[in-house]
């Protein structure tokens, strides 16, 4: 393995939320190290990202897109992640094999908030992070009181590593704190060094000793320097900015205006004097260097195209991937560098780059892949979230069905957090998701690429029923036509059990009043009713005992049982005053802790029971709800949670118990 290629090599995620400009700064960062001649914008639907019809159809990120440059003989390879927390998993798949991340945001101090996520998921992993604060040409709030709003969402102490300098209110240039040289922003040019404006000098010094002393916190001997009131070398700042990044000990702040591209030179400088090595984030992985003959990749999305197959998306940690490999037995059809959706075919990539390989049957995101057939440590991959919002879905072309399950097996490998089911009670297909966008832009695909259009509607709630009364009925069951007639004569008694206790059956017949073998034919009968009872639902929470009965020596049989057995239900249950049950969900709402009391209320007005909240061990800030909420009620919970909660808020759930429909509901 050549030392020089894993050390010019970087990939960085671009991560943030939606409409923070992602794909805008991109555009930019590709233009400025001229790995494309024009930038492309949303608004035009020609981005190298967002390139799916999904995408451009919406203005918005659906899927992770890779991008390769060159810059100082550096290699880049940028994910641009999708922005909406519908589609987080794609995000979390995609850093858990980047080297480091820019989380991109607005100068908007309410819209902070939305960042908590990102920044809760990268502390845990301790993935070196950024921030690049864009779009300041449209600053409203100081950017000393963005910092602080920043700094309340982050586990890892933010630094500036420059200060903005304004002229009537527009951003027209920065300051470098570390080489406290001064700078003036020009449309598709570098920017001019200048000297600091007398009214920022002392403003840059406090922000610039701030800085000093939050990396004096992680090294001693600049903390005697600072302390002893001696100037450190510039190169001592780089050098511990440069290691305490690479160990996700800080978060420096930077910030501009993509779409001028304005700060994006500074931005790229630190990816190269900053950001870690490729070698680096191995380790923290704790992988070895030497590959020992070892080849480990990991696949972080998984793509499938119309034209040439199932597309992985995969981070070389270790080793040499070439064309041809076999990986886990399956062997590579082809490696190639992205661009968007355009493939550059190559013949070998190196540890830390990110790369597609073509054709890898039987590999799903998030596996370890090894070319010794199973590989010598399996890496870690990020949780699939749980899912949160459903809708049931049906072929148009009822002919169709037959070939729906493969398809949507494609879209769960595509985008994890797609889950579906054939639901057990109702026999509906539902599929679940994150929410709406989601779940519109899985249809689409279906619809793309698989032919497939589909009709949707709100699942059904799964209700079951059950009764409160105790009642004795005689059930018979009596035909002739000629020949062997049929007869079966029951007497059941039904009554009520405890909630959650089932289905009971029992016999106390005495002196052969019905004879053994057509006794399991009775309890057939009783089940087979059960599945529907009057109210149109399964039974459940019931005991029924045959306690007599009688027989023909030709014409009783174990069918005649089970139709006797059936009547007997069927006039016995309307008696037996039944009542409708509804599924209770247990409930845990996370949600800023600023949110709590929108949270109680909504939980409430759903009928919900709140067994009580709490703050969140590792998350500062945050709440943690406990609710009992009716099946019923949980459609549009998380449309609601998140408008509640500026999109952050979300839940996990799981069945509790069956609860009586209050009386207005029946």
């Amino acid at each position: 393995m050549n030392a020089k290629v894993r050390e010019n090599t970087r990939n960085v995620a671009i991560v943030g939320p939606y409409s923070g400009g992602k794909t805008t700064l991109l555009e930019s960062l590709l233009f400025v190290t001229k790995a494309i001649t024009r930038k492309g914008t949303i608004k035009d639907r020609n981005t190298v990202s967002d390139c799916s019809p999904e995408a451009k159809e919406r203005q918005m990120s659906v899927e992770v897109s890779a991008a390769s440059t060159t810059y100082q003989d550096i290699e880049l390879t940028f994910l641009d992640c999708p922005g909406s927390i519908e589609f987080a998993q794609e995000t979390y798949n995609a850093l858990v094999g980047a080297g480091a991340a820019i989380i991109v945001c607005e100068p908007v101090i309410d819209r902070i908030l939305t960042l908590a996520p990102l920044f809760k998921f990268l502390d845990d992993w301790e993935i070196p992070h950024l921030v690049f604060i864009n779009k300041m040409d449209r600053f409203k709030d100081s950017f000393m009181d963005v910092l602080h709003a920043l700094k309340n969402i982050s586990s890892r102490p933010l630094i500036p590593q420059q200060y903005p300098i304004r002229q009537d209110r527009e951003l027209v240039g920065y300051i470098d704190l570390v080489t406290e040289q001064a700078y003036h922003y020009h449309v598709g040019n570098l920017a001019d060094p200048v000297p600091i404006p007398d009214h920022l000098k002392e403003e840059e010094h406090l922000a610039r000793q701030e800085m000093l002393e939050v990396l004096a916190d992680f090294d001693d001997h600049l903390l005697e320097e600072l302390l002893e009131d001696i100037a450190p070398p510039q190169e001592e700042i780089l050098n511990d900015l440069k290691q305490d990044l690479s160990e996700d000990l800080i978060v420096p702040v930077f910030f501009g205006i993509a779409e001028q591209d304005y700060g994006v030179r500074p931005l790229l400088d630190v990816l190269l004097k900053e950001a870690p090595a490729p070698t680096v984030t191995a380790q923290r992985r704790g992988l070895t260097l030497e590959a020992k003959g070892e080849t480990l990749v990991q696949v972080l999305k998984t793509y499938f195209t119309q034209q040439g197959g199932q597309l992985s998306l995969v981070r070389v940690w270790q080793g040499e991937l070439t064309d041809g490999m076999a990986l886990n037995g399956s062997r590579a059809g082809g490696i190639y560098r992205l661009m968007g959706q355009t493939q550059q075919s190559i013949g070998r990539a190196s540890v830390g780059q990110i790369v597609a390989i073509g054709r890898l049957e039987g590999v799903h995101t998030g596996d370890t892949l090894s070319s010794q057939g199973q590989p010598s440590q399996t890496l870690p991959r990020a949780d699939v979230l749980e899912p949160v919002y459903a809708l049931a879905i049906n072929p148009e072309n009822r002919q169709d069905e037959v070939k729906l399950s493969n398809a949507l097996a494609k879209l769960v490998e595509e985008d994890p957090s797609l889950y579906w089911e054939q639901h057990g009670d109702t026999k509906e297909v539902i599929l679940w998701g994150q929410g709406e966008i989601q779940l519109m832009v899985a249809l689409d695909r279906l619809r793309r690429k698989y032919n497939l259009p589909m009709t949707t509607q709100l699942p059904q709630v799964p209700y079951k029923e059950t009764i409160r009364q105790e009642t004795n009925v005689h059930g018979r069951y009596k035909h002739q036509t000629g020949g062997h007639g049929a007869f079966g004569d029951v007497y059941l008694n039904i009554k009520p059990l405890a909630r959650g206790e089932g289905f009971h059956f029992h016999q106390t017949i005495v002196g052969g009043v019905v004879p053994k073998q057509y006794i399991p034919g009775v309890e057939t009968g009783v089940r087979e009713y059960l599945a529907q009872g009057p109210l149109g639902f399964p039974v459940v929470d019931i005991d029924v005992t045959l306690t007599d009965g009688s027989y023909h020596a030709v014409d009783s049989s174990e069918q005649a049982f089970k139709q006797a057995a059936r009547i007997a239900m069927t006039e016995g249950m309307v008696k037996c005053h039944p009542i409708l049950l509804e599924p209770i969900l247990s409930v845990t709402v996370f949600t800023p802790c600023e949110c709590t009391s929108k949270v109680l209320q909504l939980v409430s007005g759903r009928r919900g029971q709140i067994l009580g909240y709490e703050s969140m061990i590792d998350s500062k800030a945050w709440d943690q709800v406990k609710a009992y909420l009716p099946q019923a009620e949980m459609h549009n919970f998380i449309i609601e949670l998140r408008s509640l909660t500026m999109g952050v808020g979300t839940f996990t759930w799981k069945y509790a118990h069956l609860q009586e429909v209050p009386e207005k509901r029946k």
